[in-house]
């Protein structure tokens, strides 16, 4: 059993989380370290763990610290701000959270989809401008009720979707690269078709899968054009996943009804960005897992990593195994 394990928690969390998990973990084993900005986090370079949210370990940061580093987690599902090569070829896992915040995604995901679609930000910005707005757009406000959602990526995010959205009435399709289980499409009432069959039957599309190079601009122009006139694009993955001039040209020209994106290609956005000129696309700052409640999730199953470590023990949850030296 190791003598003592330096962990750091880099980047801006929830208030209370470092108390929450210093409290969480052996005292006498462990010495929990504090770096909420870059600068400080430039400052270190030699512990067991680093847990990062927000802050970047590209192959450059990874080879400053010393051979003492063993596990990296991401606080969140998402981990393309880490280089999982580099950090394999040098024997570091990288690890995430899986699920632990599906439920606060997939609430964005269905509120930017009930926002789009009743107009939201168009009434409110007409009302601020003294115009009563109640029969300016009735004619392009939609509901939920009786249409086809598709959800591109059938993971955790994504099965949250299609149980939210079917309480408001709507039906489901899917794709992913690897087709669910026949249990597990009729436990979440999810239908299987194929990605191009998807875009053209949806009223919906709504996109849950990782950044990857097999998923950039896996929305672009081309893949819009199929898609039926009049549909809502929703975001909540990861900016590049949309390429988001294809996207605004397409909203801009009324092929799509409007968009909610939680991510954007290029963070933090501008406020001259082309993107925010247009009411029919609602944008938040990647907020999807932002919610100060997402702790109760997430540390537990940081904390059972980090008794893994201590004992020994393999880690859970790892997303690089195929690069581990």
């Amino acid at each position: 059993m190791m003598n003592k394990i330096d962990i750091v928690l880099a980047g801006p969390y929830p208030e209370g989380t470092f108390i929450r998990l210093k409290n969480a973990l052996d005292k006498e084993n462990i010495n929990l370290i504090e770096a909420k900005t870059q600068e400080t986090f430039d400052a270190i370079n030699d512990v067991d763990v680093i847990i990062l949210r927000v802050l970047k370990m590209p192959k450059s940061v990874i080879e400053r610290f010393s051979p003492r580093l063993k596990l990296i987690m991401r606080w969140g599902a998402g981990f393309d701000s880490v280089d999982i090569e580099a950090a394999g070829n040098r024997s570091i896992s990288v690890a995430n959270t899986p699920g632990a915040n599906a439920y606060a995604v997939s609430e964005l995901a269905v509120l930017l989809m009930l926002a789009v679609g009743r107009k939201l930000i168009c009434h409110d910005r007409s009302i601020r401008q003294g115009i009563w707005s109640k029969n300016t757009f009735l004619n392009q406000s939609v509901t939920l009720n009786n249409k086809i959602v598709g959800i591109v990526g059938g993971g955790n995010i994504g099965r949250q979707v299609a149980q939210k959205v079917q309480v408001f009435g709507a039906k489901v399709l899917y794709y992913d690269a690897f087709r669910l289980k026949p249990e597990m499409e009729q436990r979440y009432n999810m239908r299987y078709v194929d990605k191009d069959e998807l875009l053209k039957t949806a009223d919906i599309v709504s996109l849950h899968v990782p950044l990857l190079d097999s998923t950039r601009h896996m929305l672009d122009a081309k893949h819009i054009a199929i898609m039926k006139d009049g549909a809502i694009v929703i975001n909540a993955a990861r900016g590049g996943i949309v390429d988001d001039d294809a996207l605004l040209t397409a909203v801009d020209s009324g092929k799509l009804a409007g968009a909610g994106i939680d991510c954007v290609e290029h963070e933090p956005l501008s406020k001259d960005d082309p993107l925010l000129n247009n009411p029919n696309i609602i944008i938040t700052p990647h907020i999807g897992g932002g919610v100060s409640d997402i702790a109760d999730n997430i540390i537990p199953m940081l904390v059972e990593n980090m008794k893994n470590l201590a004992n020994g023990k393999a880690f859970n949850y790892v997303v690089n195994k195929q690069f581990l030296k």
